[in-house]
């Protein structure tokens, strides 16, 4: 027996390889696939199955490349419906893989299809649970995302039955495999581990405590935050089928000389997004392009504030455009129109106008707080990060909600802006979206609150009380 966690940090997400006597199965691939045909080809293995433990909302499974690669059906659990052709199993039904045994257990609740499936070693006893978003490392999937005609309360009804019947008479030893680690939006506070024992889950995760059903209930769906405008795109493509990534990829990374890139800009539609590190862009970048860094949650900042229907243009540092473009499809970007060659440098060897954001350190928010009386702090943090402590002066506007109509309408170009979100990642963009709107009096706080608190001499509001 070989399992293998393939996680990818970004995301938050996790796929799996299994194998035994040289049969493998893949569970919740993504949409690039090319890491789990080398593993099975360095192993000398055949992919004999592909499971899916429900329509994924975060990314864009890979599901579709990997079954015409490898010819190896796409397994779903009960109530699956799909534009394309799958094995809808049976619950209980039993797949072996050589001498071990992949048994399908429904669990509804955090979708209507939500599926684990249990591995059984070759003597028959249970050896690991691959859980998908019905139970994670101290927590469950949040049942608010896809209900069909439900509510969220009558999933969590469901959820509440599933880990009951299903998970719970499980032994303590077995392992969990979850689909999502910490950071995840499918959960309301995962666990850092990226896999447990069932054993330790019954001890640590609150949904798996002795409670009533309308008590798990409560617990599960207080305290929700937004899902992000992305996830009910990603569930609608998992269940109706993509394009090829390869053709997607192949546009993405197609050179524009900063001529050609330009000419392309001048349609009003396109969006120009840099990927560069936030401290790189904040020196220099093109008019109008918006920040996302890749070395922070690239995709899911990307896939809630970036429009999905219309062209995307990108610039990269140099070595990182296919990685880019590959981060971009693994939530459902298809029109990536091209990248710029030679990046940023090479726009401004060619003459084109730059723009920039200008950084300072928290002491200079410090003396200009006291002395400017047109100056607005701007907290581009969650909601709950601003409860938890904020500066006193700071007006909270949410990063994913700068997109919406009538955010930046009682701005001005005459307000002397700071923004600031933990540490700097999310600010930058934050800064590029208002520059974007015409609003360049603004400046970004580097080291964001992590650097405030550090600093001190400020007022900090938390809740009803003020830390100082």
């Amino acid at each position: 027996m070989y399992i293998q966690q393939l996680y990818t940090g970004c995301l938050s997400e996790a796929a799996y390889y299994i194998e035994d006597q040289g049969e493998a199965a893949i569970i919740d691939p993504l949409r690039d696939i090319e890491e789990y045909l080398l593993i099975a080809k360095e192993r000398k293995a055949t992919i004999k199955y592909i499971f899916e433990t429900h329509f994924h909302a975060d990314f864009v499974s890979g599901h579709l490349d990997l079954a015409q690669a490898s010819g190896a059906p796409i397994i779903y659990g009960p109530q699956t419906e799909t534009s394309f052709p799958i094995y809808k199993a049976k619950d209980g039904e039993q797949f072996k893989l050589g001498g071990l045994t992949i048994e399908v257990l429904h669990t509804p609740g955090h979708t209507l299809e939500s599926s684990c499936y249990l591995l059984k070693d070759a003597n028959g006893k249970d050896h690991a649970i691959f859980t998908g978003d019905t139970l994670f490392v101290g927590d469950v999937g949040r049942p608010d995302l896809s209900s069909g005609n439900l509510n969220k309360e009558e999933l969590a009804g469901m959820l509440y039955d599933s880990l009951q019947q299903k998970i719970r008479p499980l032994s303590d030893e077995v392992i969990v495999y979850p689909a999502h680690g910490q950071g995840s939006s499918c959960g309301k506070n995962l666990g850092p581990d990226t896999y447990s024992t069932l054993g330790e889950e019954r001890k640590t995760n609150y949904a798996l405590k002795q409670q009533s059903r309308e008590e798990f209930i409560k617990s599960v769906t207080e305290g929700l935050n937004v899902a992000p405008q992305y996830f009910s795109i990603n569930a609608r493509i998992n269940k109706e089928g993509y394009e090829s990534l390869d053709g997607i990829i192949e546009n993405a990374l197609r050179p524009l000389s900063p001529e050609d890139f330009k000419k392309l800009m001048g349609d009003d539609d396109t969006i120009v997004l840099d990927t560069r590190n936030a401290s790189l862009f904040t020196e220099g970048y093109i008019p109008g392009s918006i920040s996302i860094g890749l070395d922070g949650r690239f995709a899911e900042w990307a896939g809630s504030l970036l429009p999905f229907d219309k062209p995307l243009l990108l610039v990269t540092e140099p070595g990182r455009e296919k990685e880019s473009a590959v981060r971009l499809a693994r939530v459902g970007f298809d029109q990536m129109k091209g990248c710029l060659k030679g990046g940023f440098e090479a726009w401004k060897s060619a003459g084109e106008r730059a723009d920039l954001i200008i950084n300072v350190d928290a002491d200079e928010l410090a003396m200009d707080i006291r002395f400017d009386p047109k100056l607005l702090v701007v907290d581009v943090r969650r909601e709950t990060e601003y409860g938890d402590g904020h500066l006193a002066e700071a007006r909270n506007i949410p990063l994913e909600t700068l997109t919406d109509p009538g955010t930046m309408a009682d701005f001005n170009d005459t307000d002397n802006i700071y923004l600031h979100c933990a540490s700097g990642y999310r600010s930058v963009t934050a800064a590029s979206l208002f520059k974007r709107q015409g609003i360049h009096n603004l400046r970004n706080i580097m080291g964001g609150f992590q650097a405030i608190r550090e600093l001190g001499g400020f007022e900090i509001v938390k809740e009803n009380s003020v830390l100082n």
